[in-house]
């Protein structure tokens, strides 16, 4: 027999993607399952690199262009070494990166309340990569809904600290 007409090997993947590169868990919760989730982690979320073009923009859009964040030869001489992310827009992207871990089903309408605490403990460097995980730690019933107080931990690749803290509170209506 030839064998030519053997079947050609299939490849069996063997190797899994490193821990930080794991794609997101998303968990689908129902809106009224809520208080029985207090204390649940949810996440990491993926990566996200954040760039120089990205913060240029978010300057623009602001109106905060501060040479820390726009200017890199400036940014180059500074303790940062370089243009470091605004704190506002690491944490504006806690909603993309929420939605990868966690979707709440059964909501109208889902509103962003407030946050009750709020730290940058680490600069995030233009061109980092950042990813949330988020913490489920309180939830109380409110008219028409629920509301949840969520711990999000904001991590920048390679450092220490924690790039942002916030507690955010989100208020959830059926």
């Amino acid at each position: 027999m030839s064998s030519d007409n053997a079947a050609a090997p299939t490849a069996t993947p063997t190797d899994e993607a490193p821990p930080d590169e794991a794609t997101p868990v998303l968990t689908t919760v129902a809106m009224s399952d809520l208080p029985s989730l207090v204390g649940t982690t949810f996440g990491p979320s993926s990566w996200r690199t954040v760039t120089q073009e990205q913060v240029d923009r978010f300057a623009d859009l602001t109106g905060d262009h501060n040479p820390i964040h726009v200017d890199p030869a400036y940014a180059a001489g500074t303790p940062f070494g370089g243009t470091i992310v605004h704190g506002y827009f690491t944490l504006a992207l806690v909603v993309p990166l929420m939605a990868e871990v966690i979707e709440v089903t059964g909501v109208g309408t889902g509103v962003n309340y407030g946050l009750d605490r709020l730290r940058f403990p680490a600069p995030v460097r233009v061109g980092s990569r950042i990813r949330v995980t988020s913490t489920l730690s309180d939830v109380t019933e409110v008219a028409g809904g629920y509301q949840a107080v969520f711990e999000n931990t904001f991590e920048a690749e390679g450092l220490a600290k924690p790039a942002a803290v916030a507690v955010m509170i989100v208020r959830y209506y059926a």
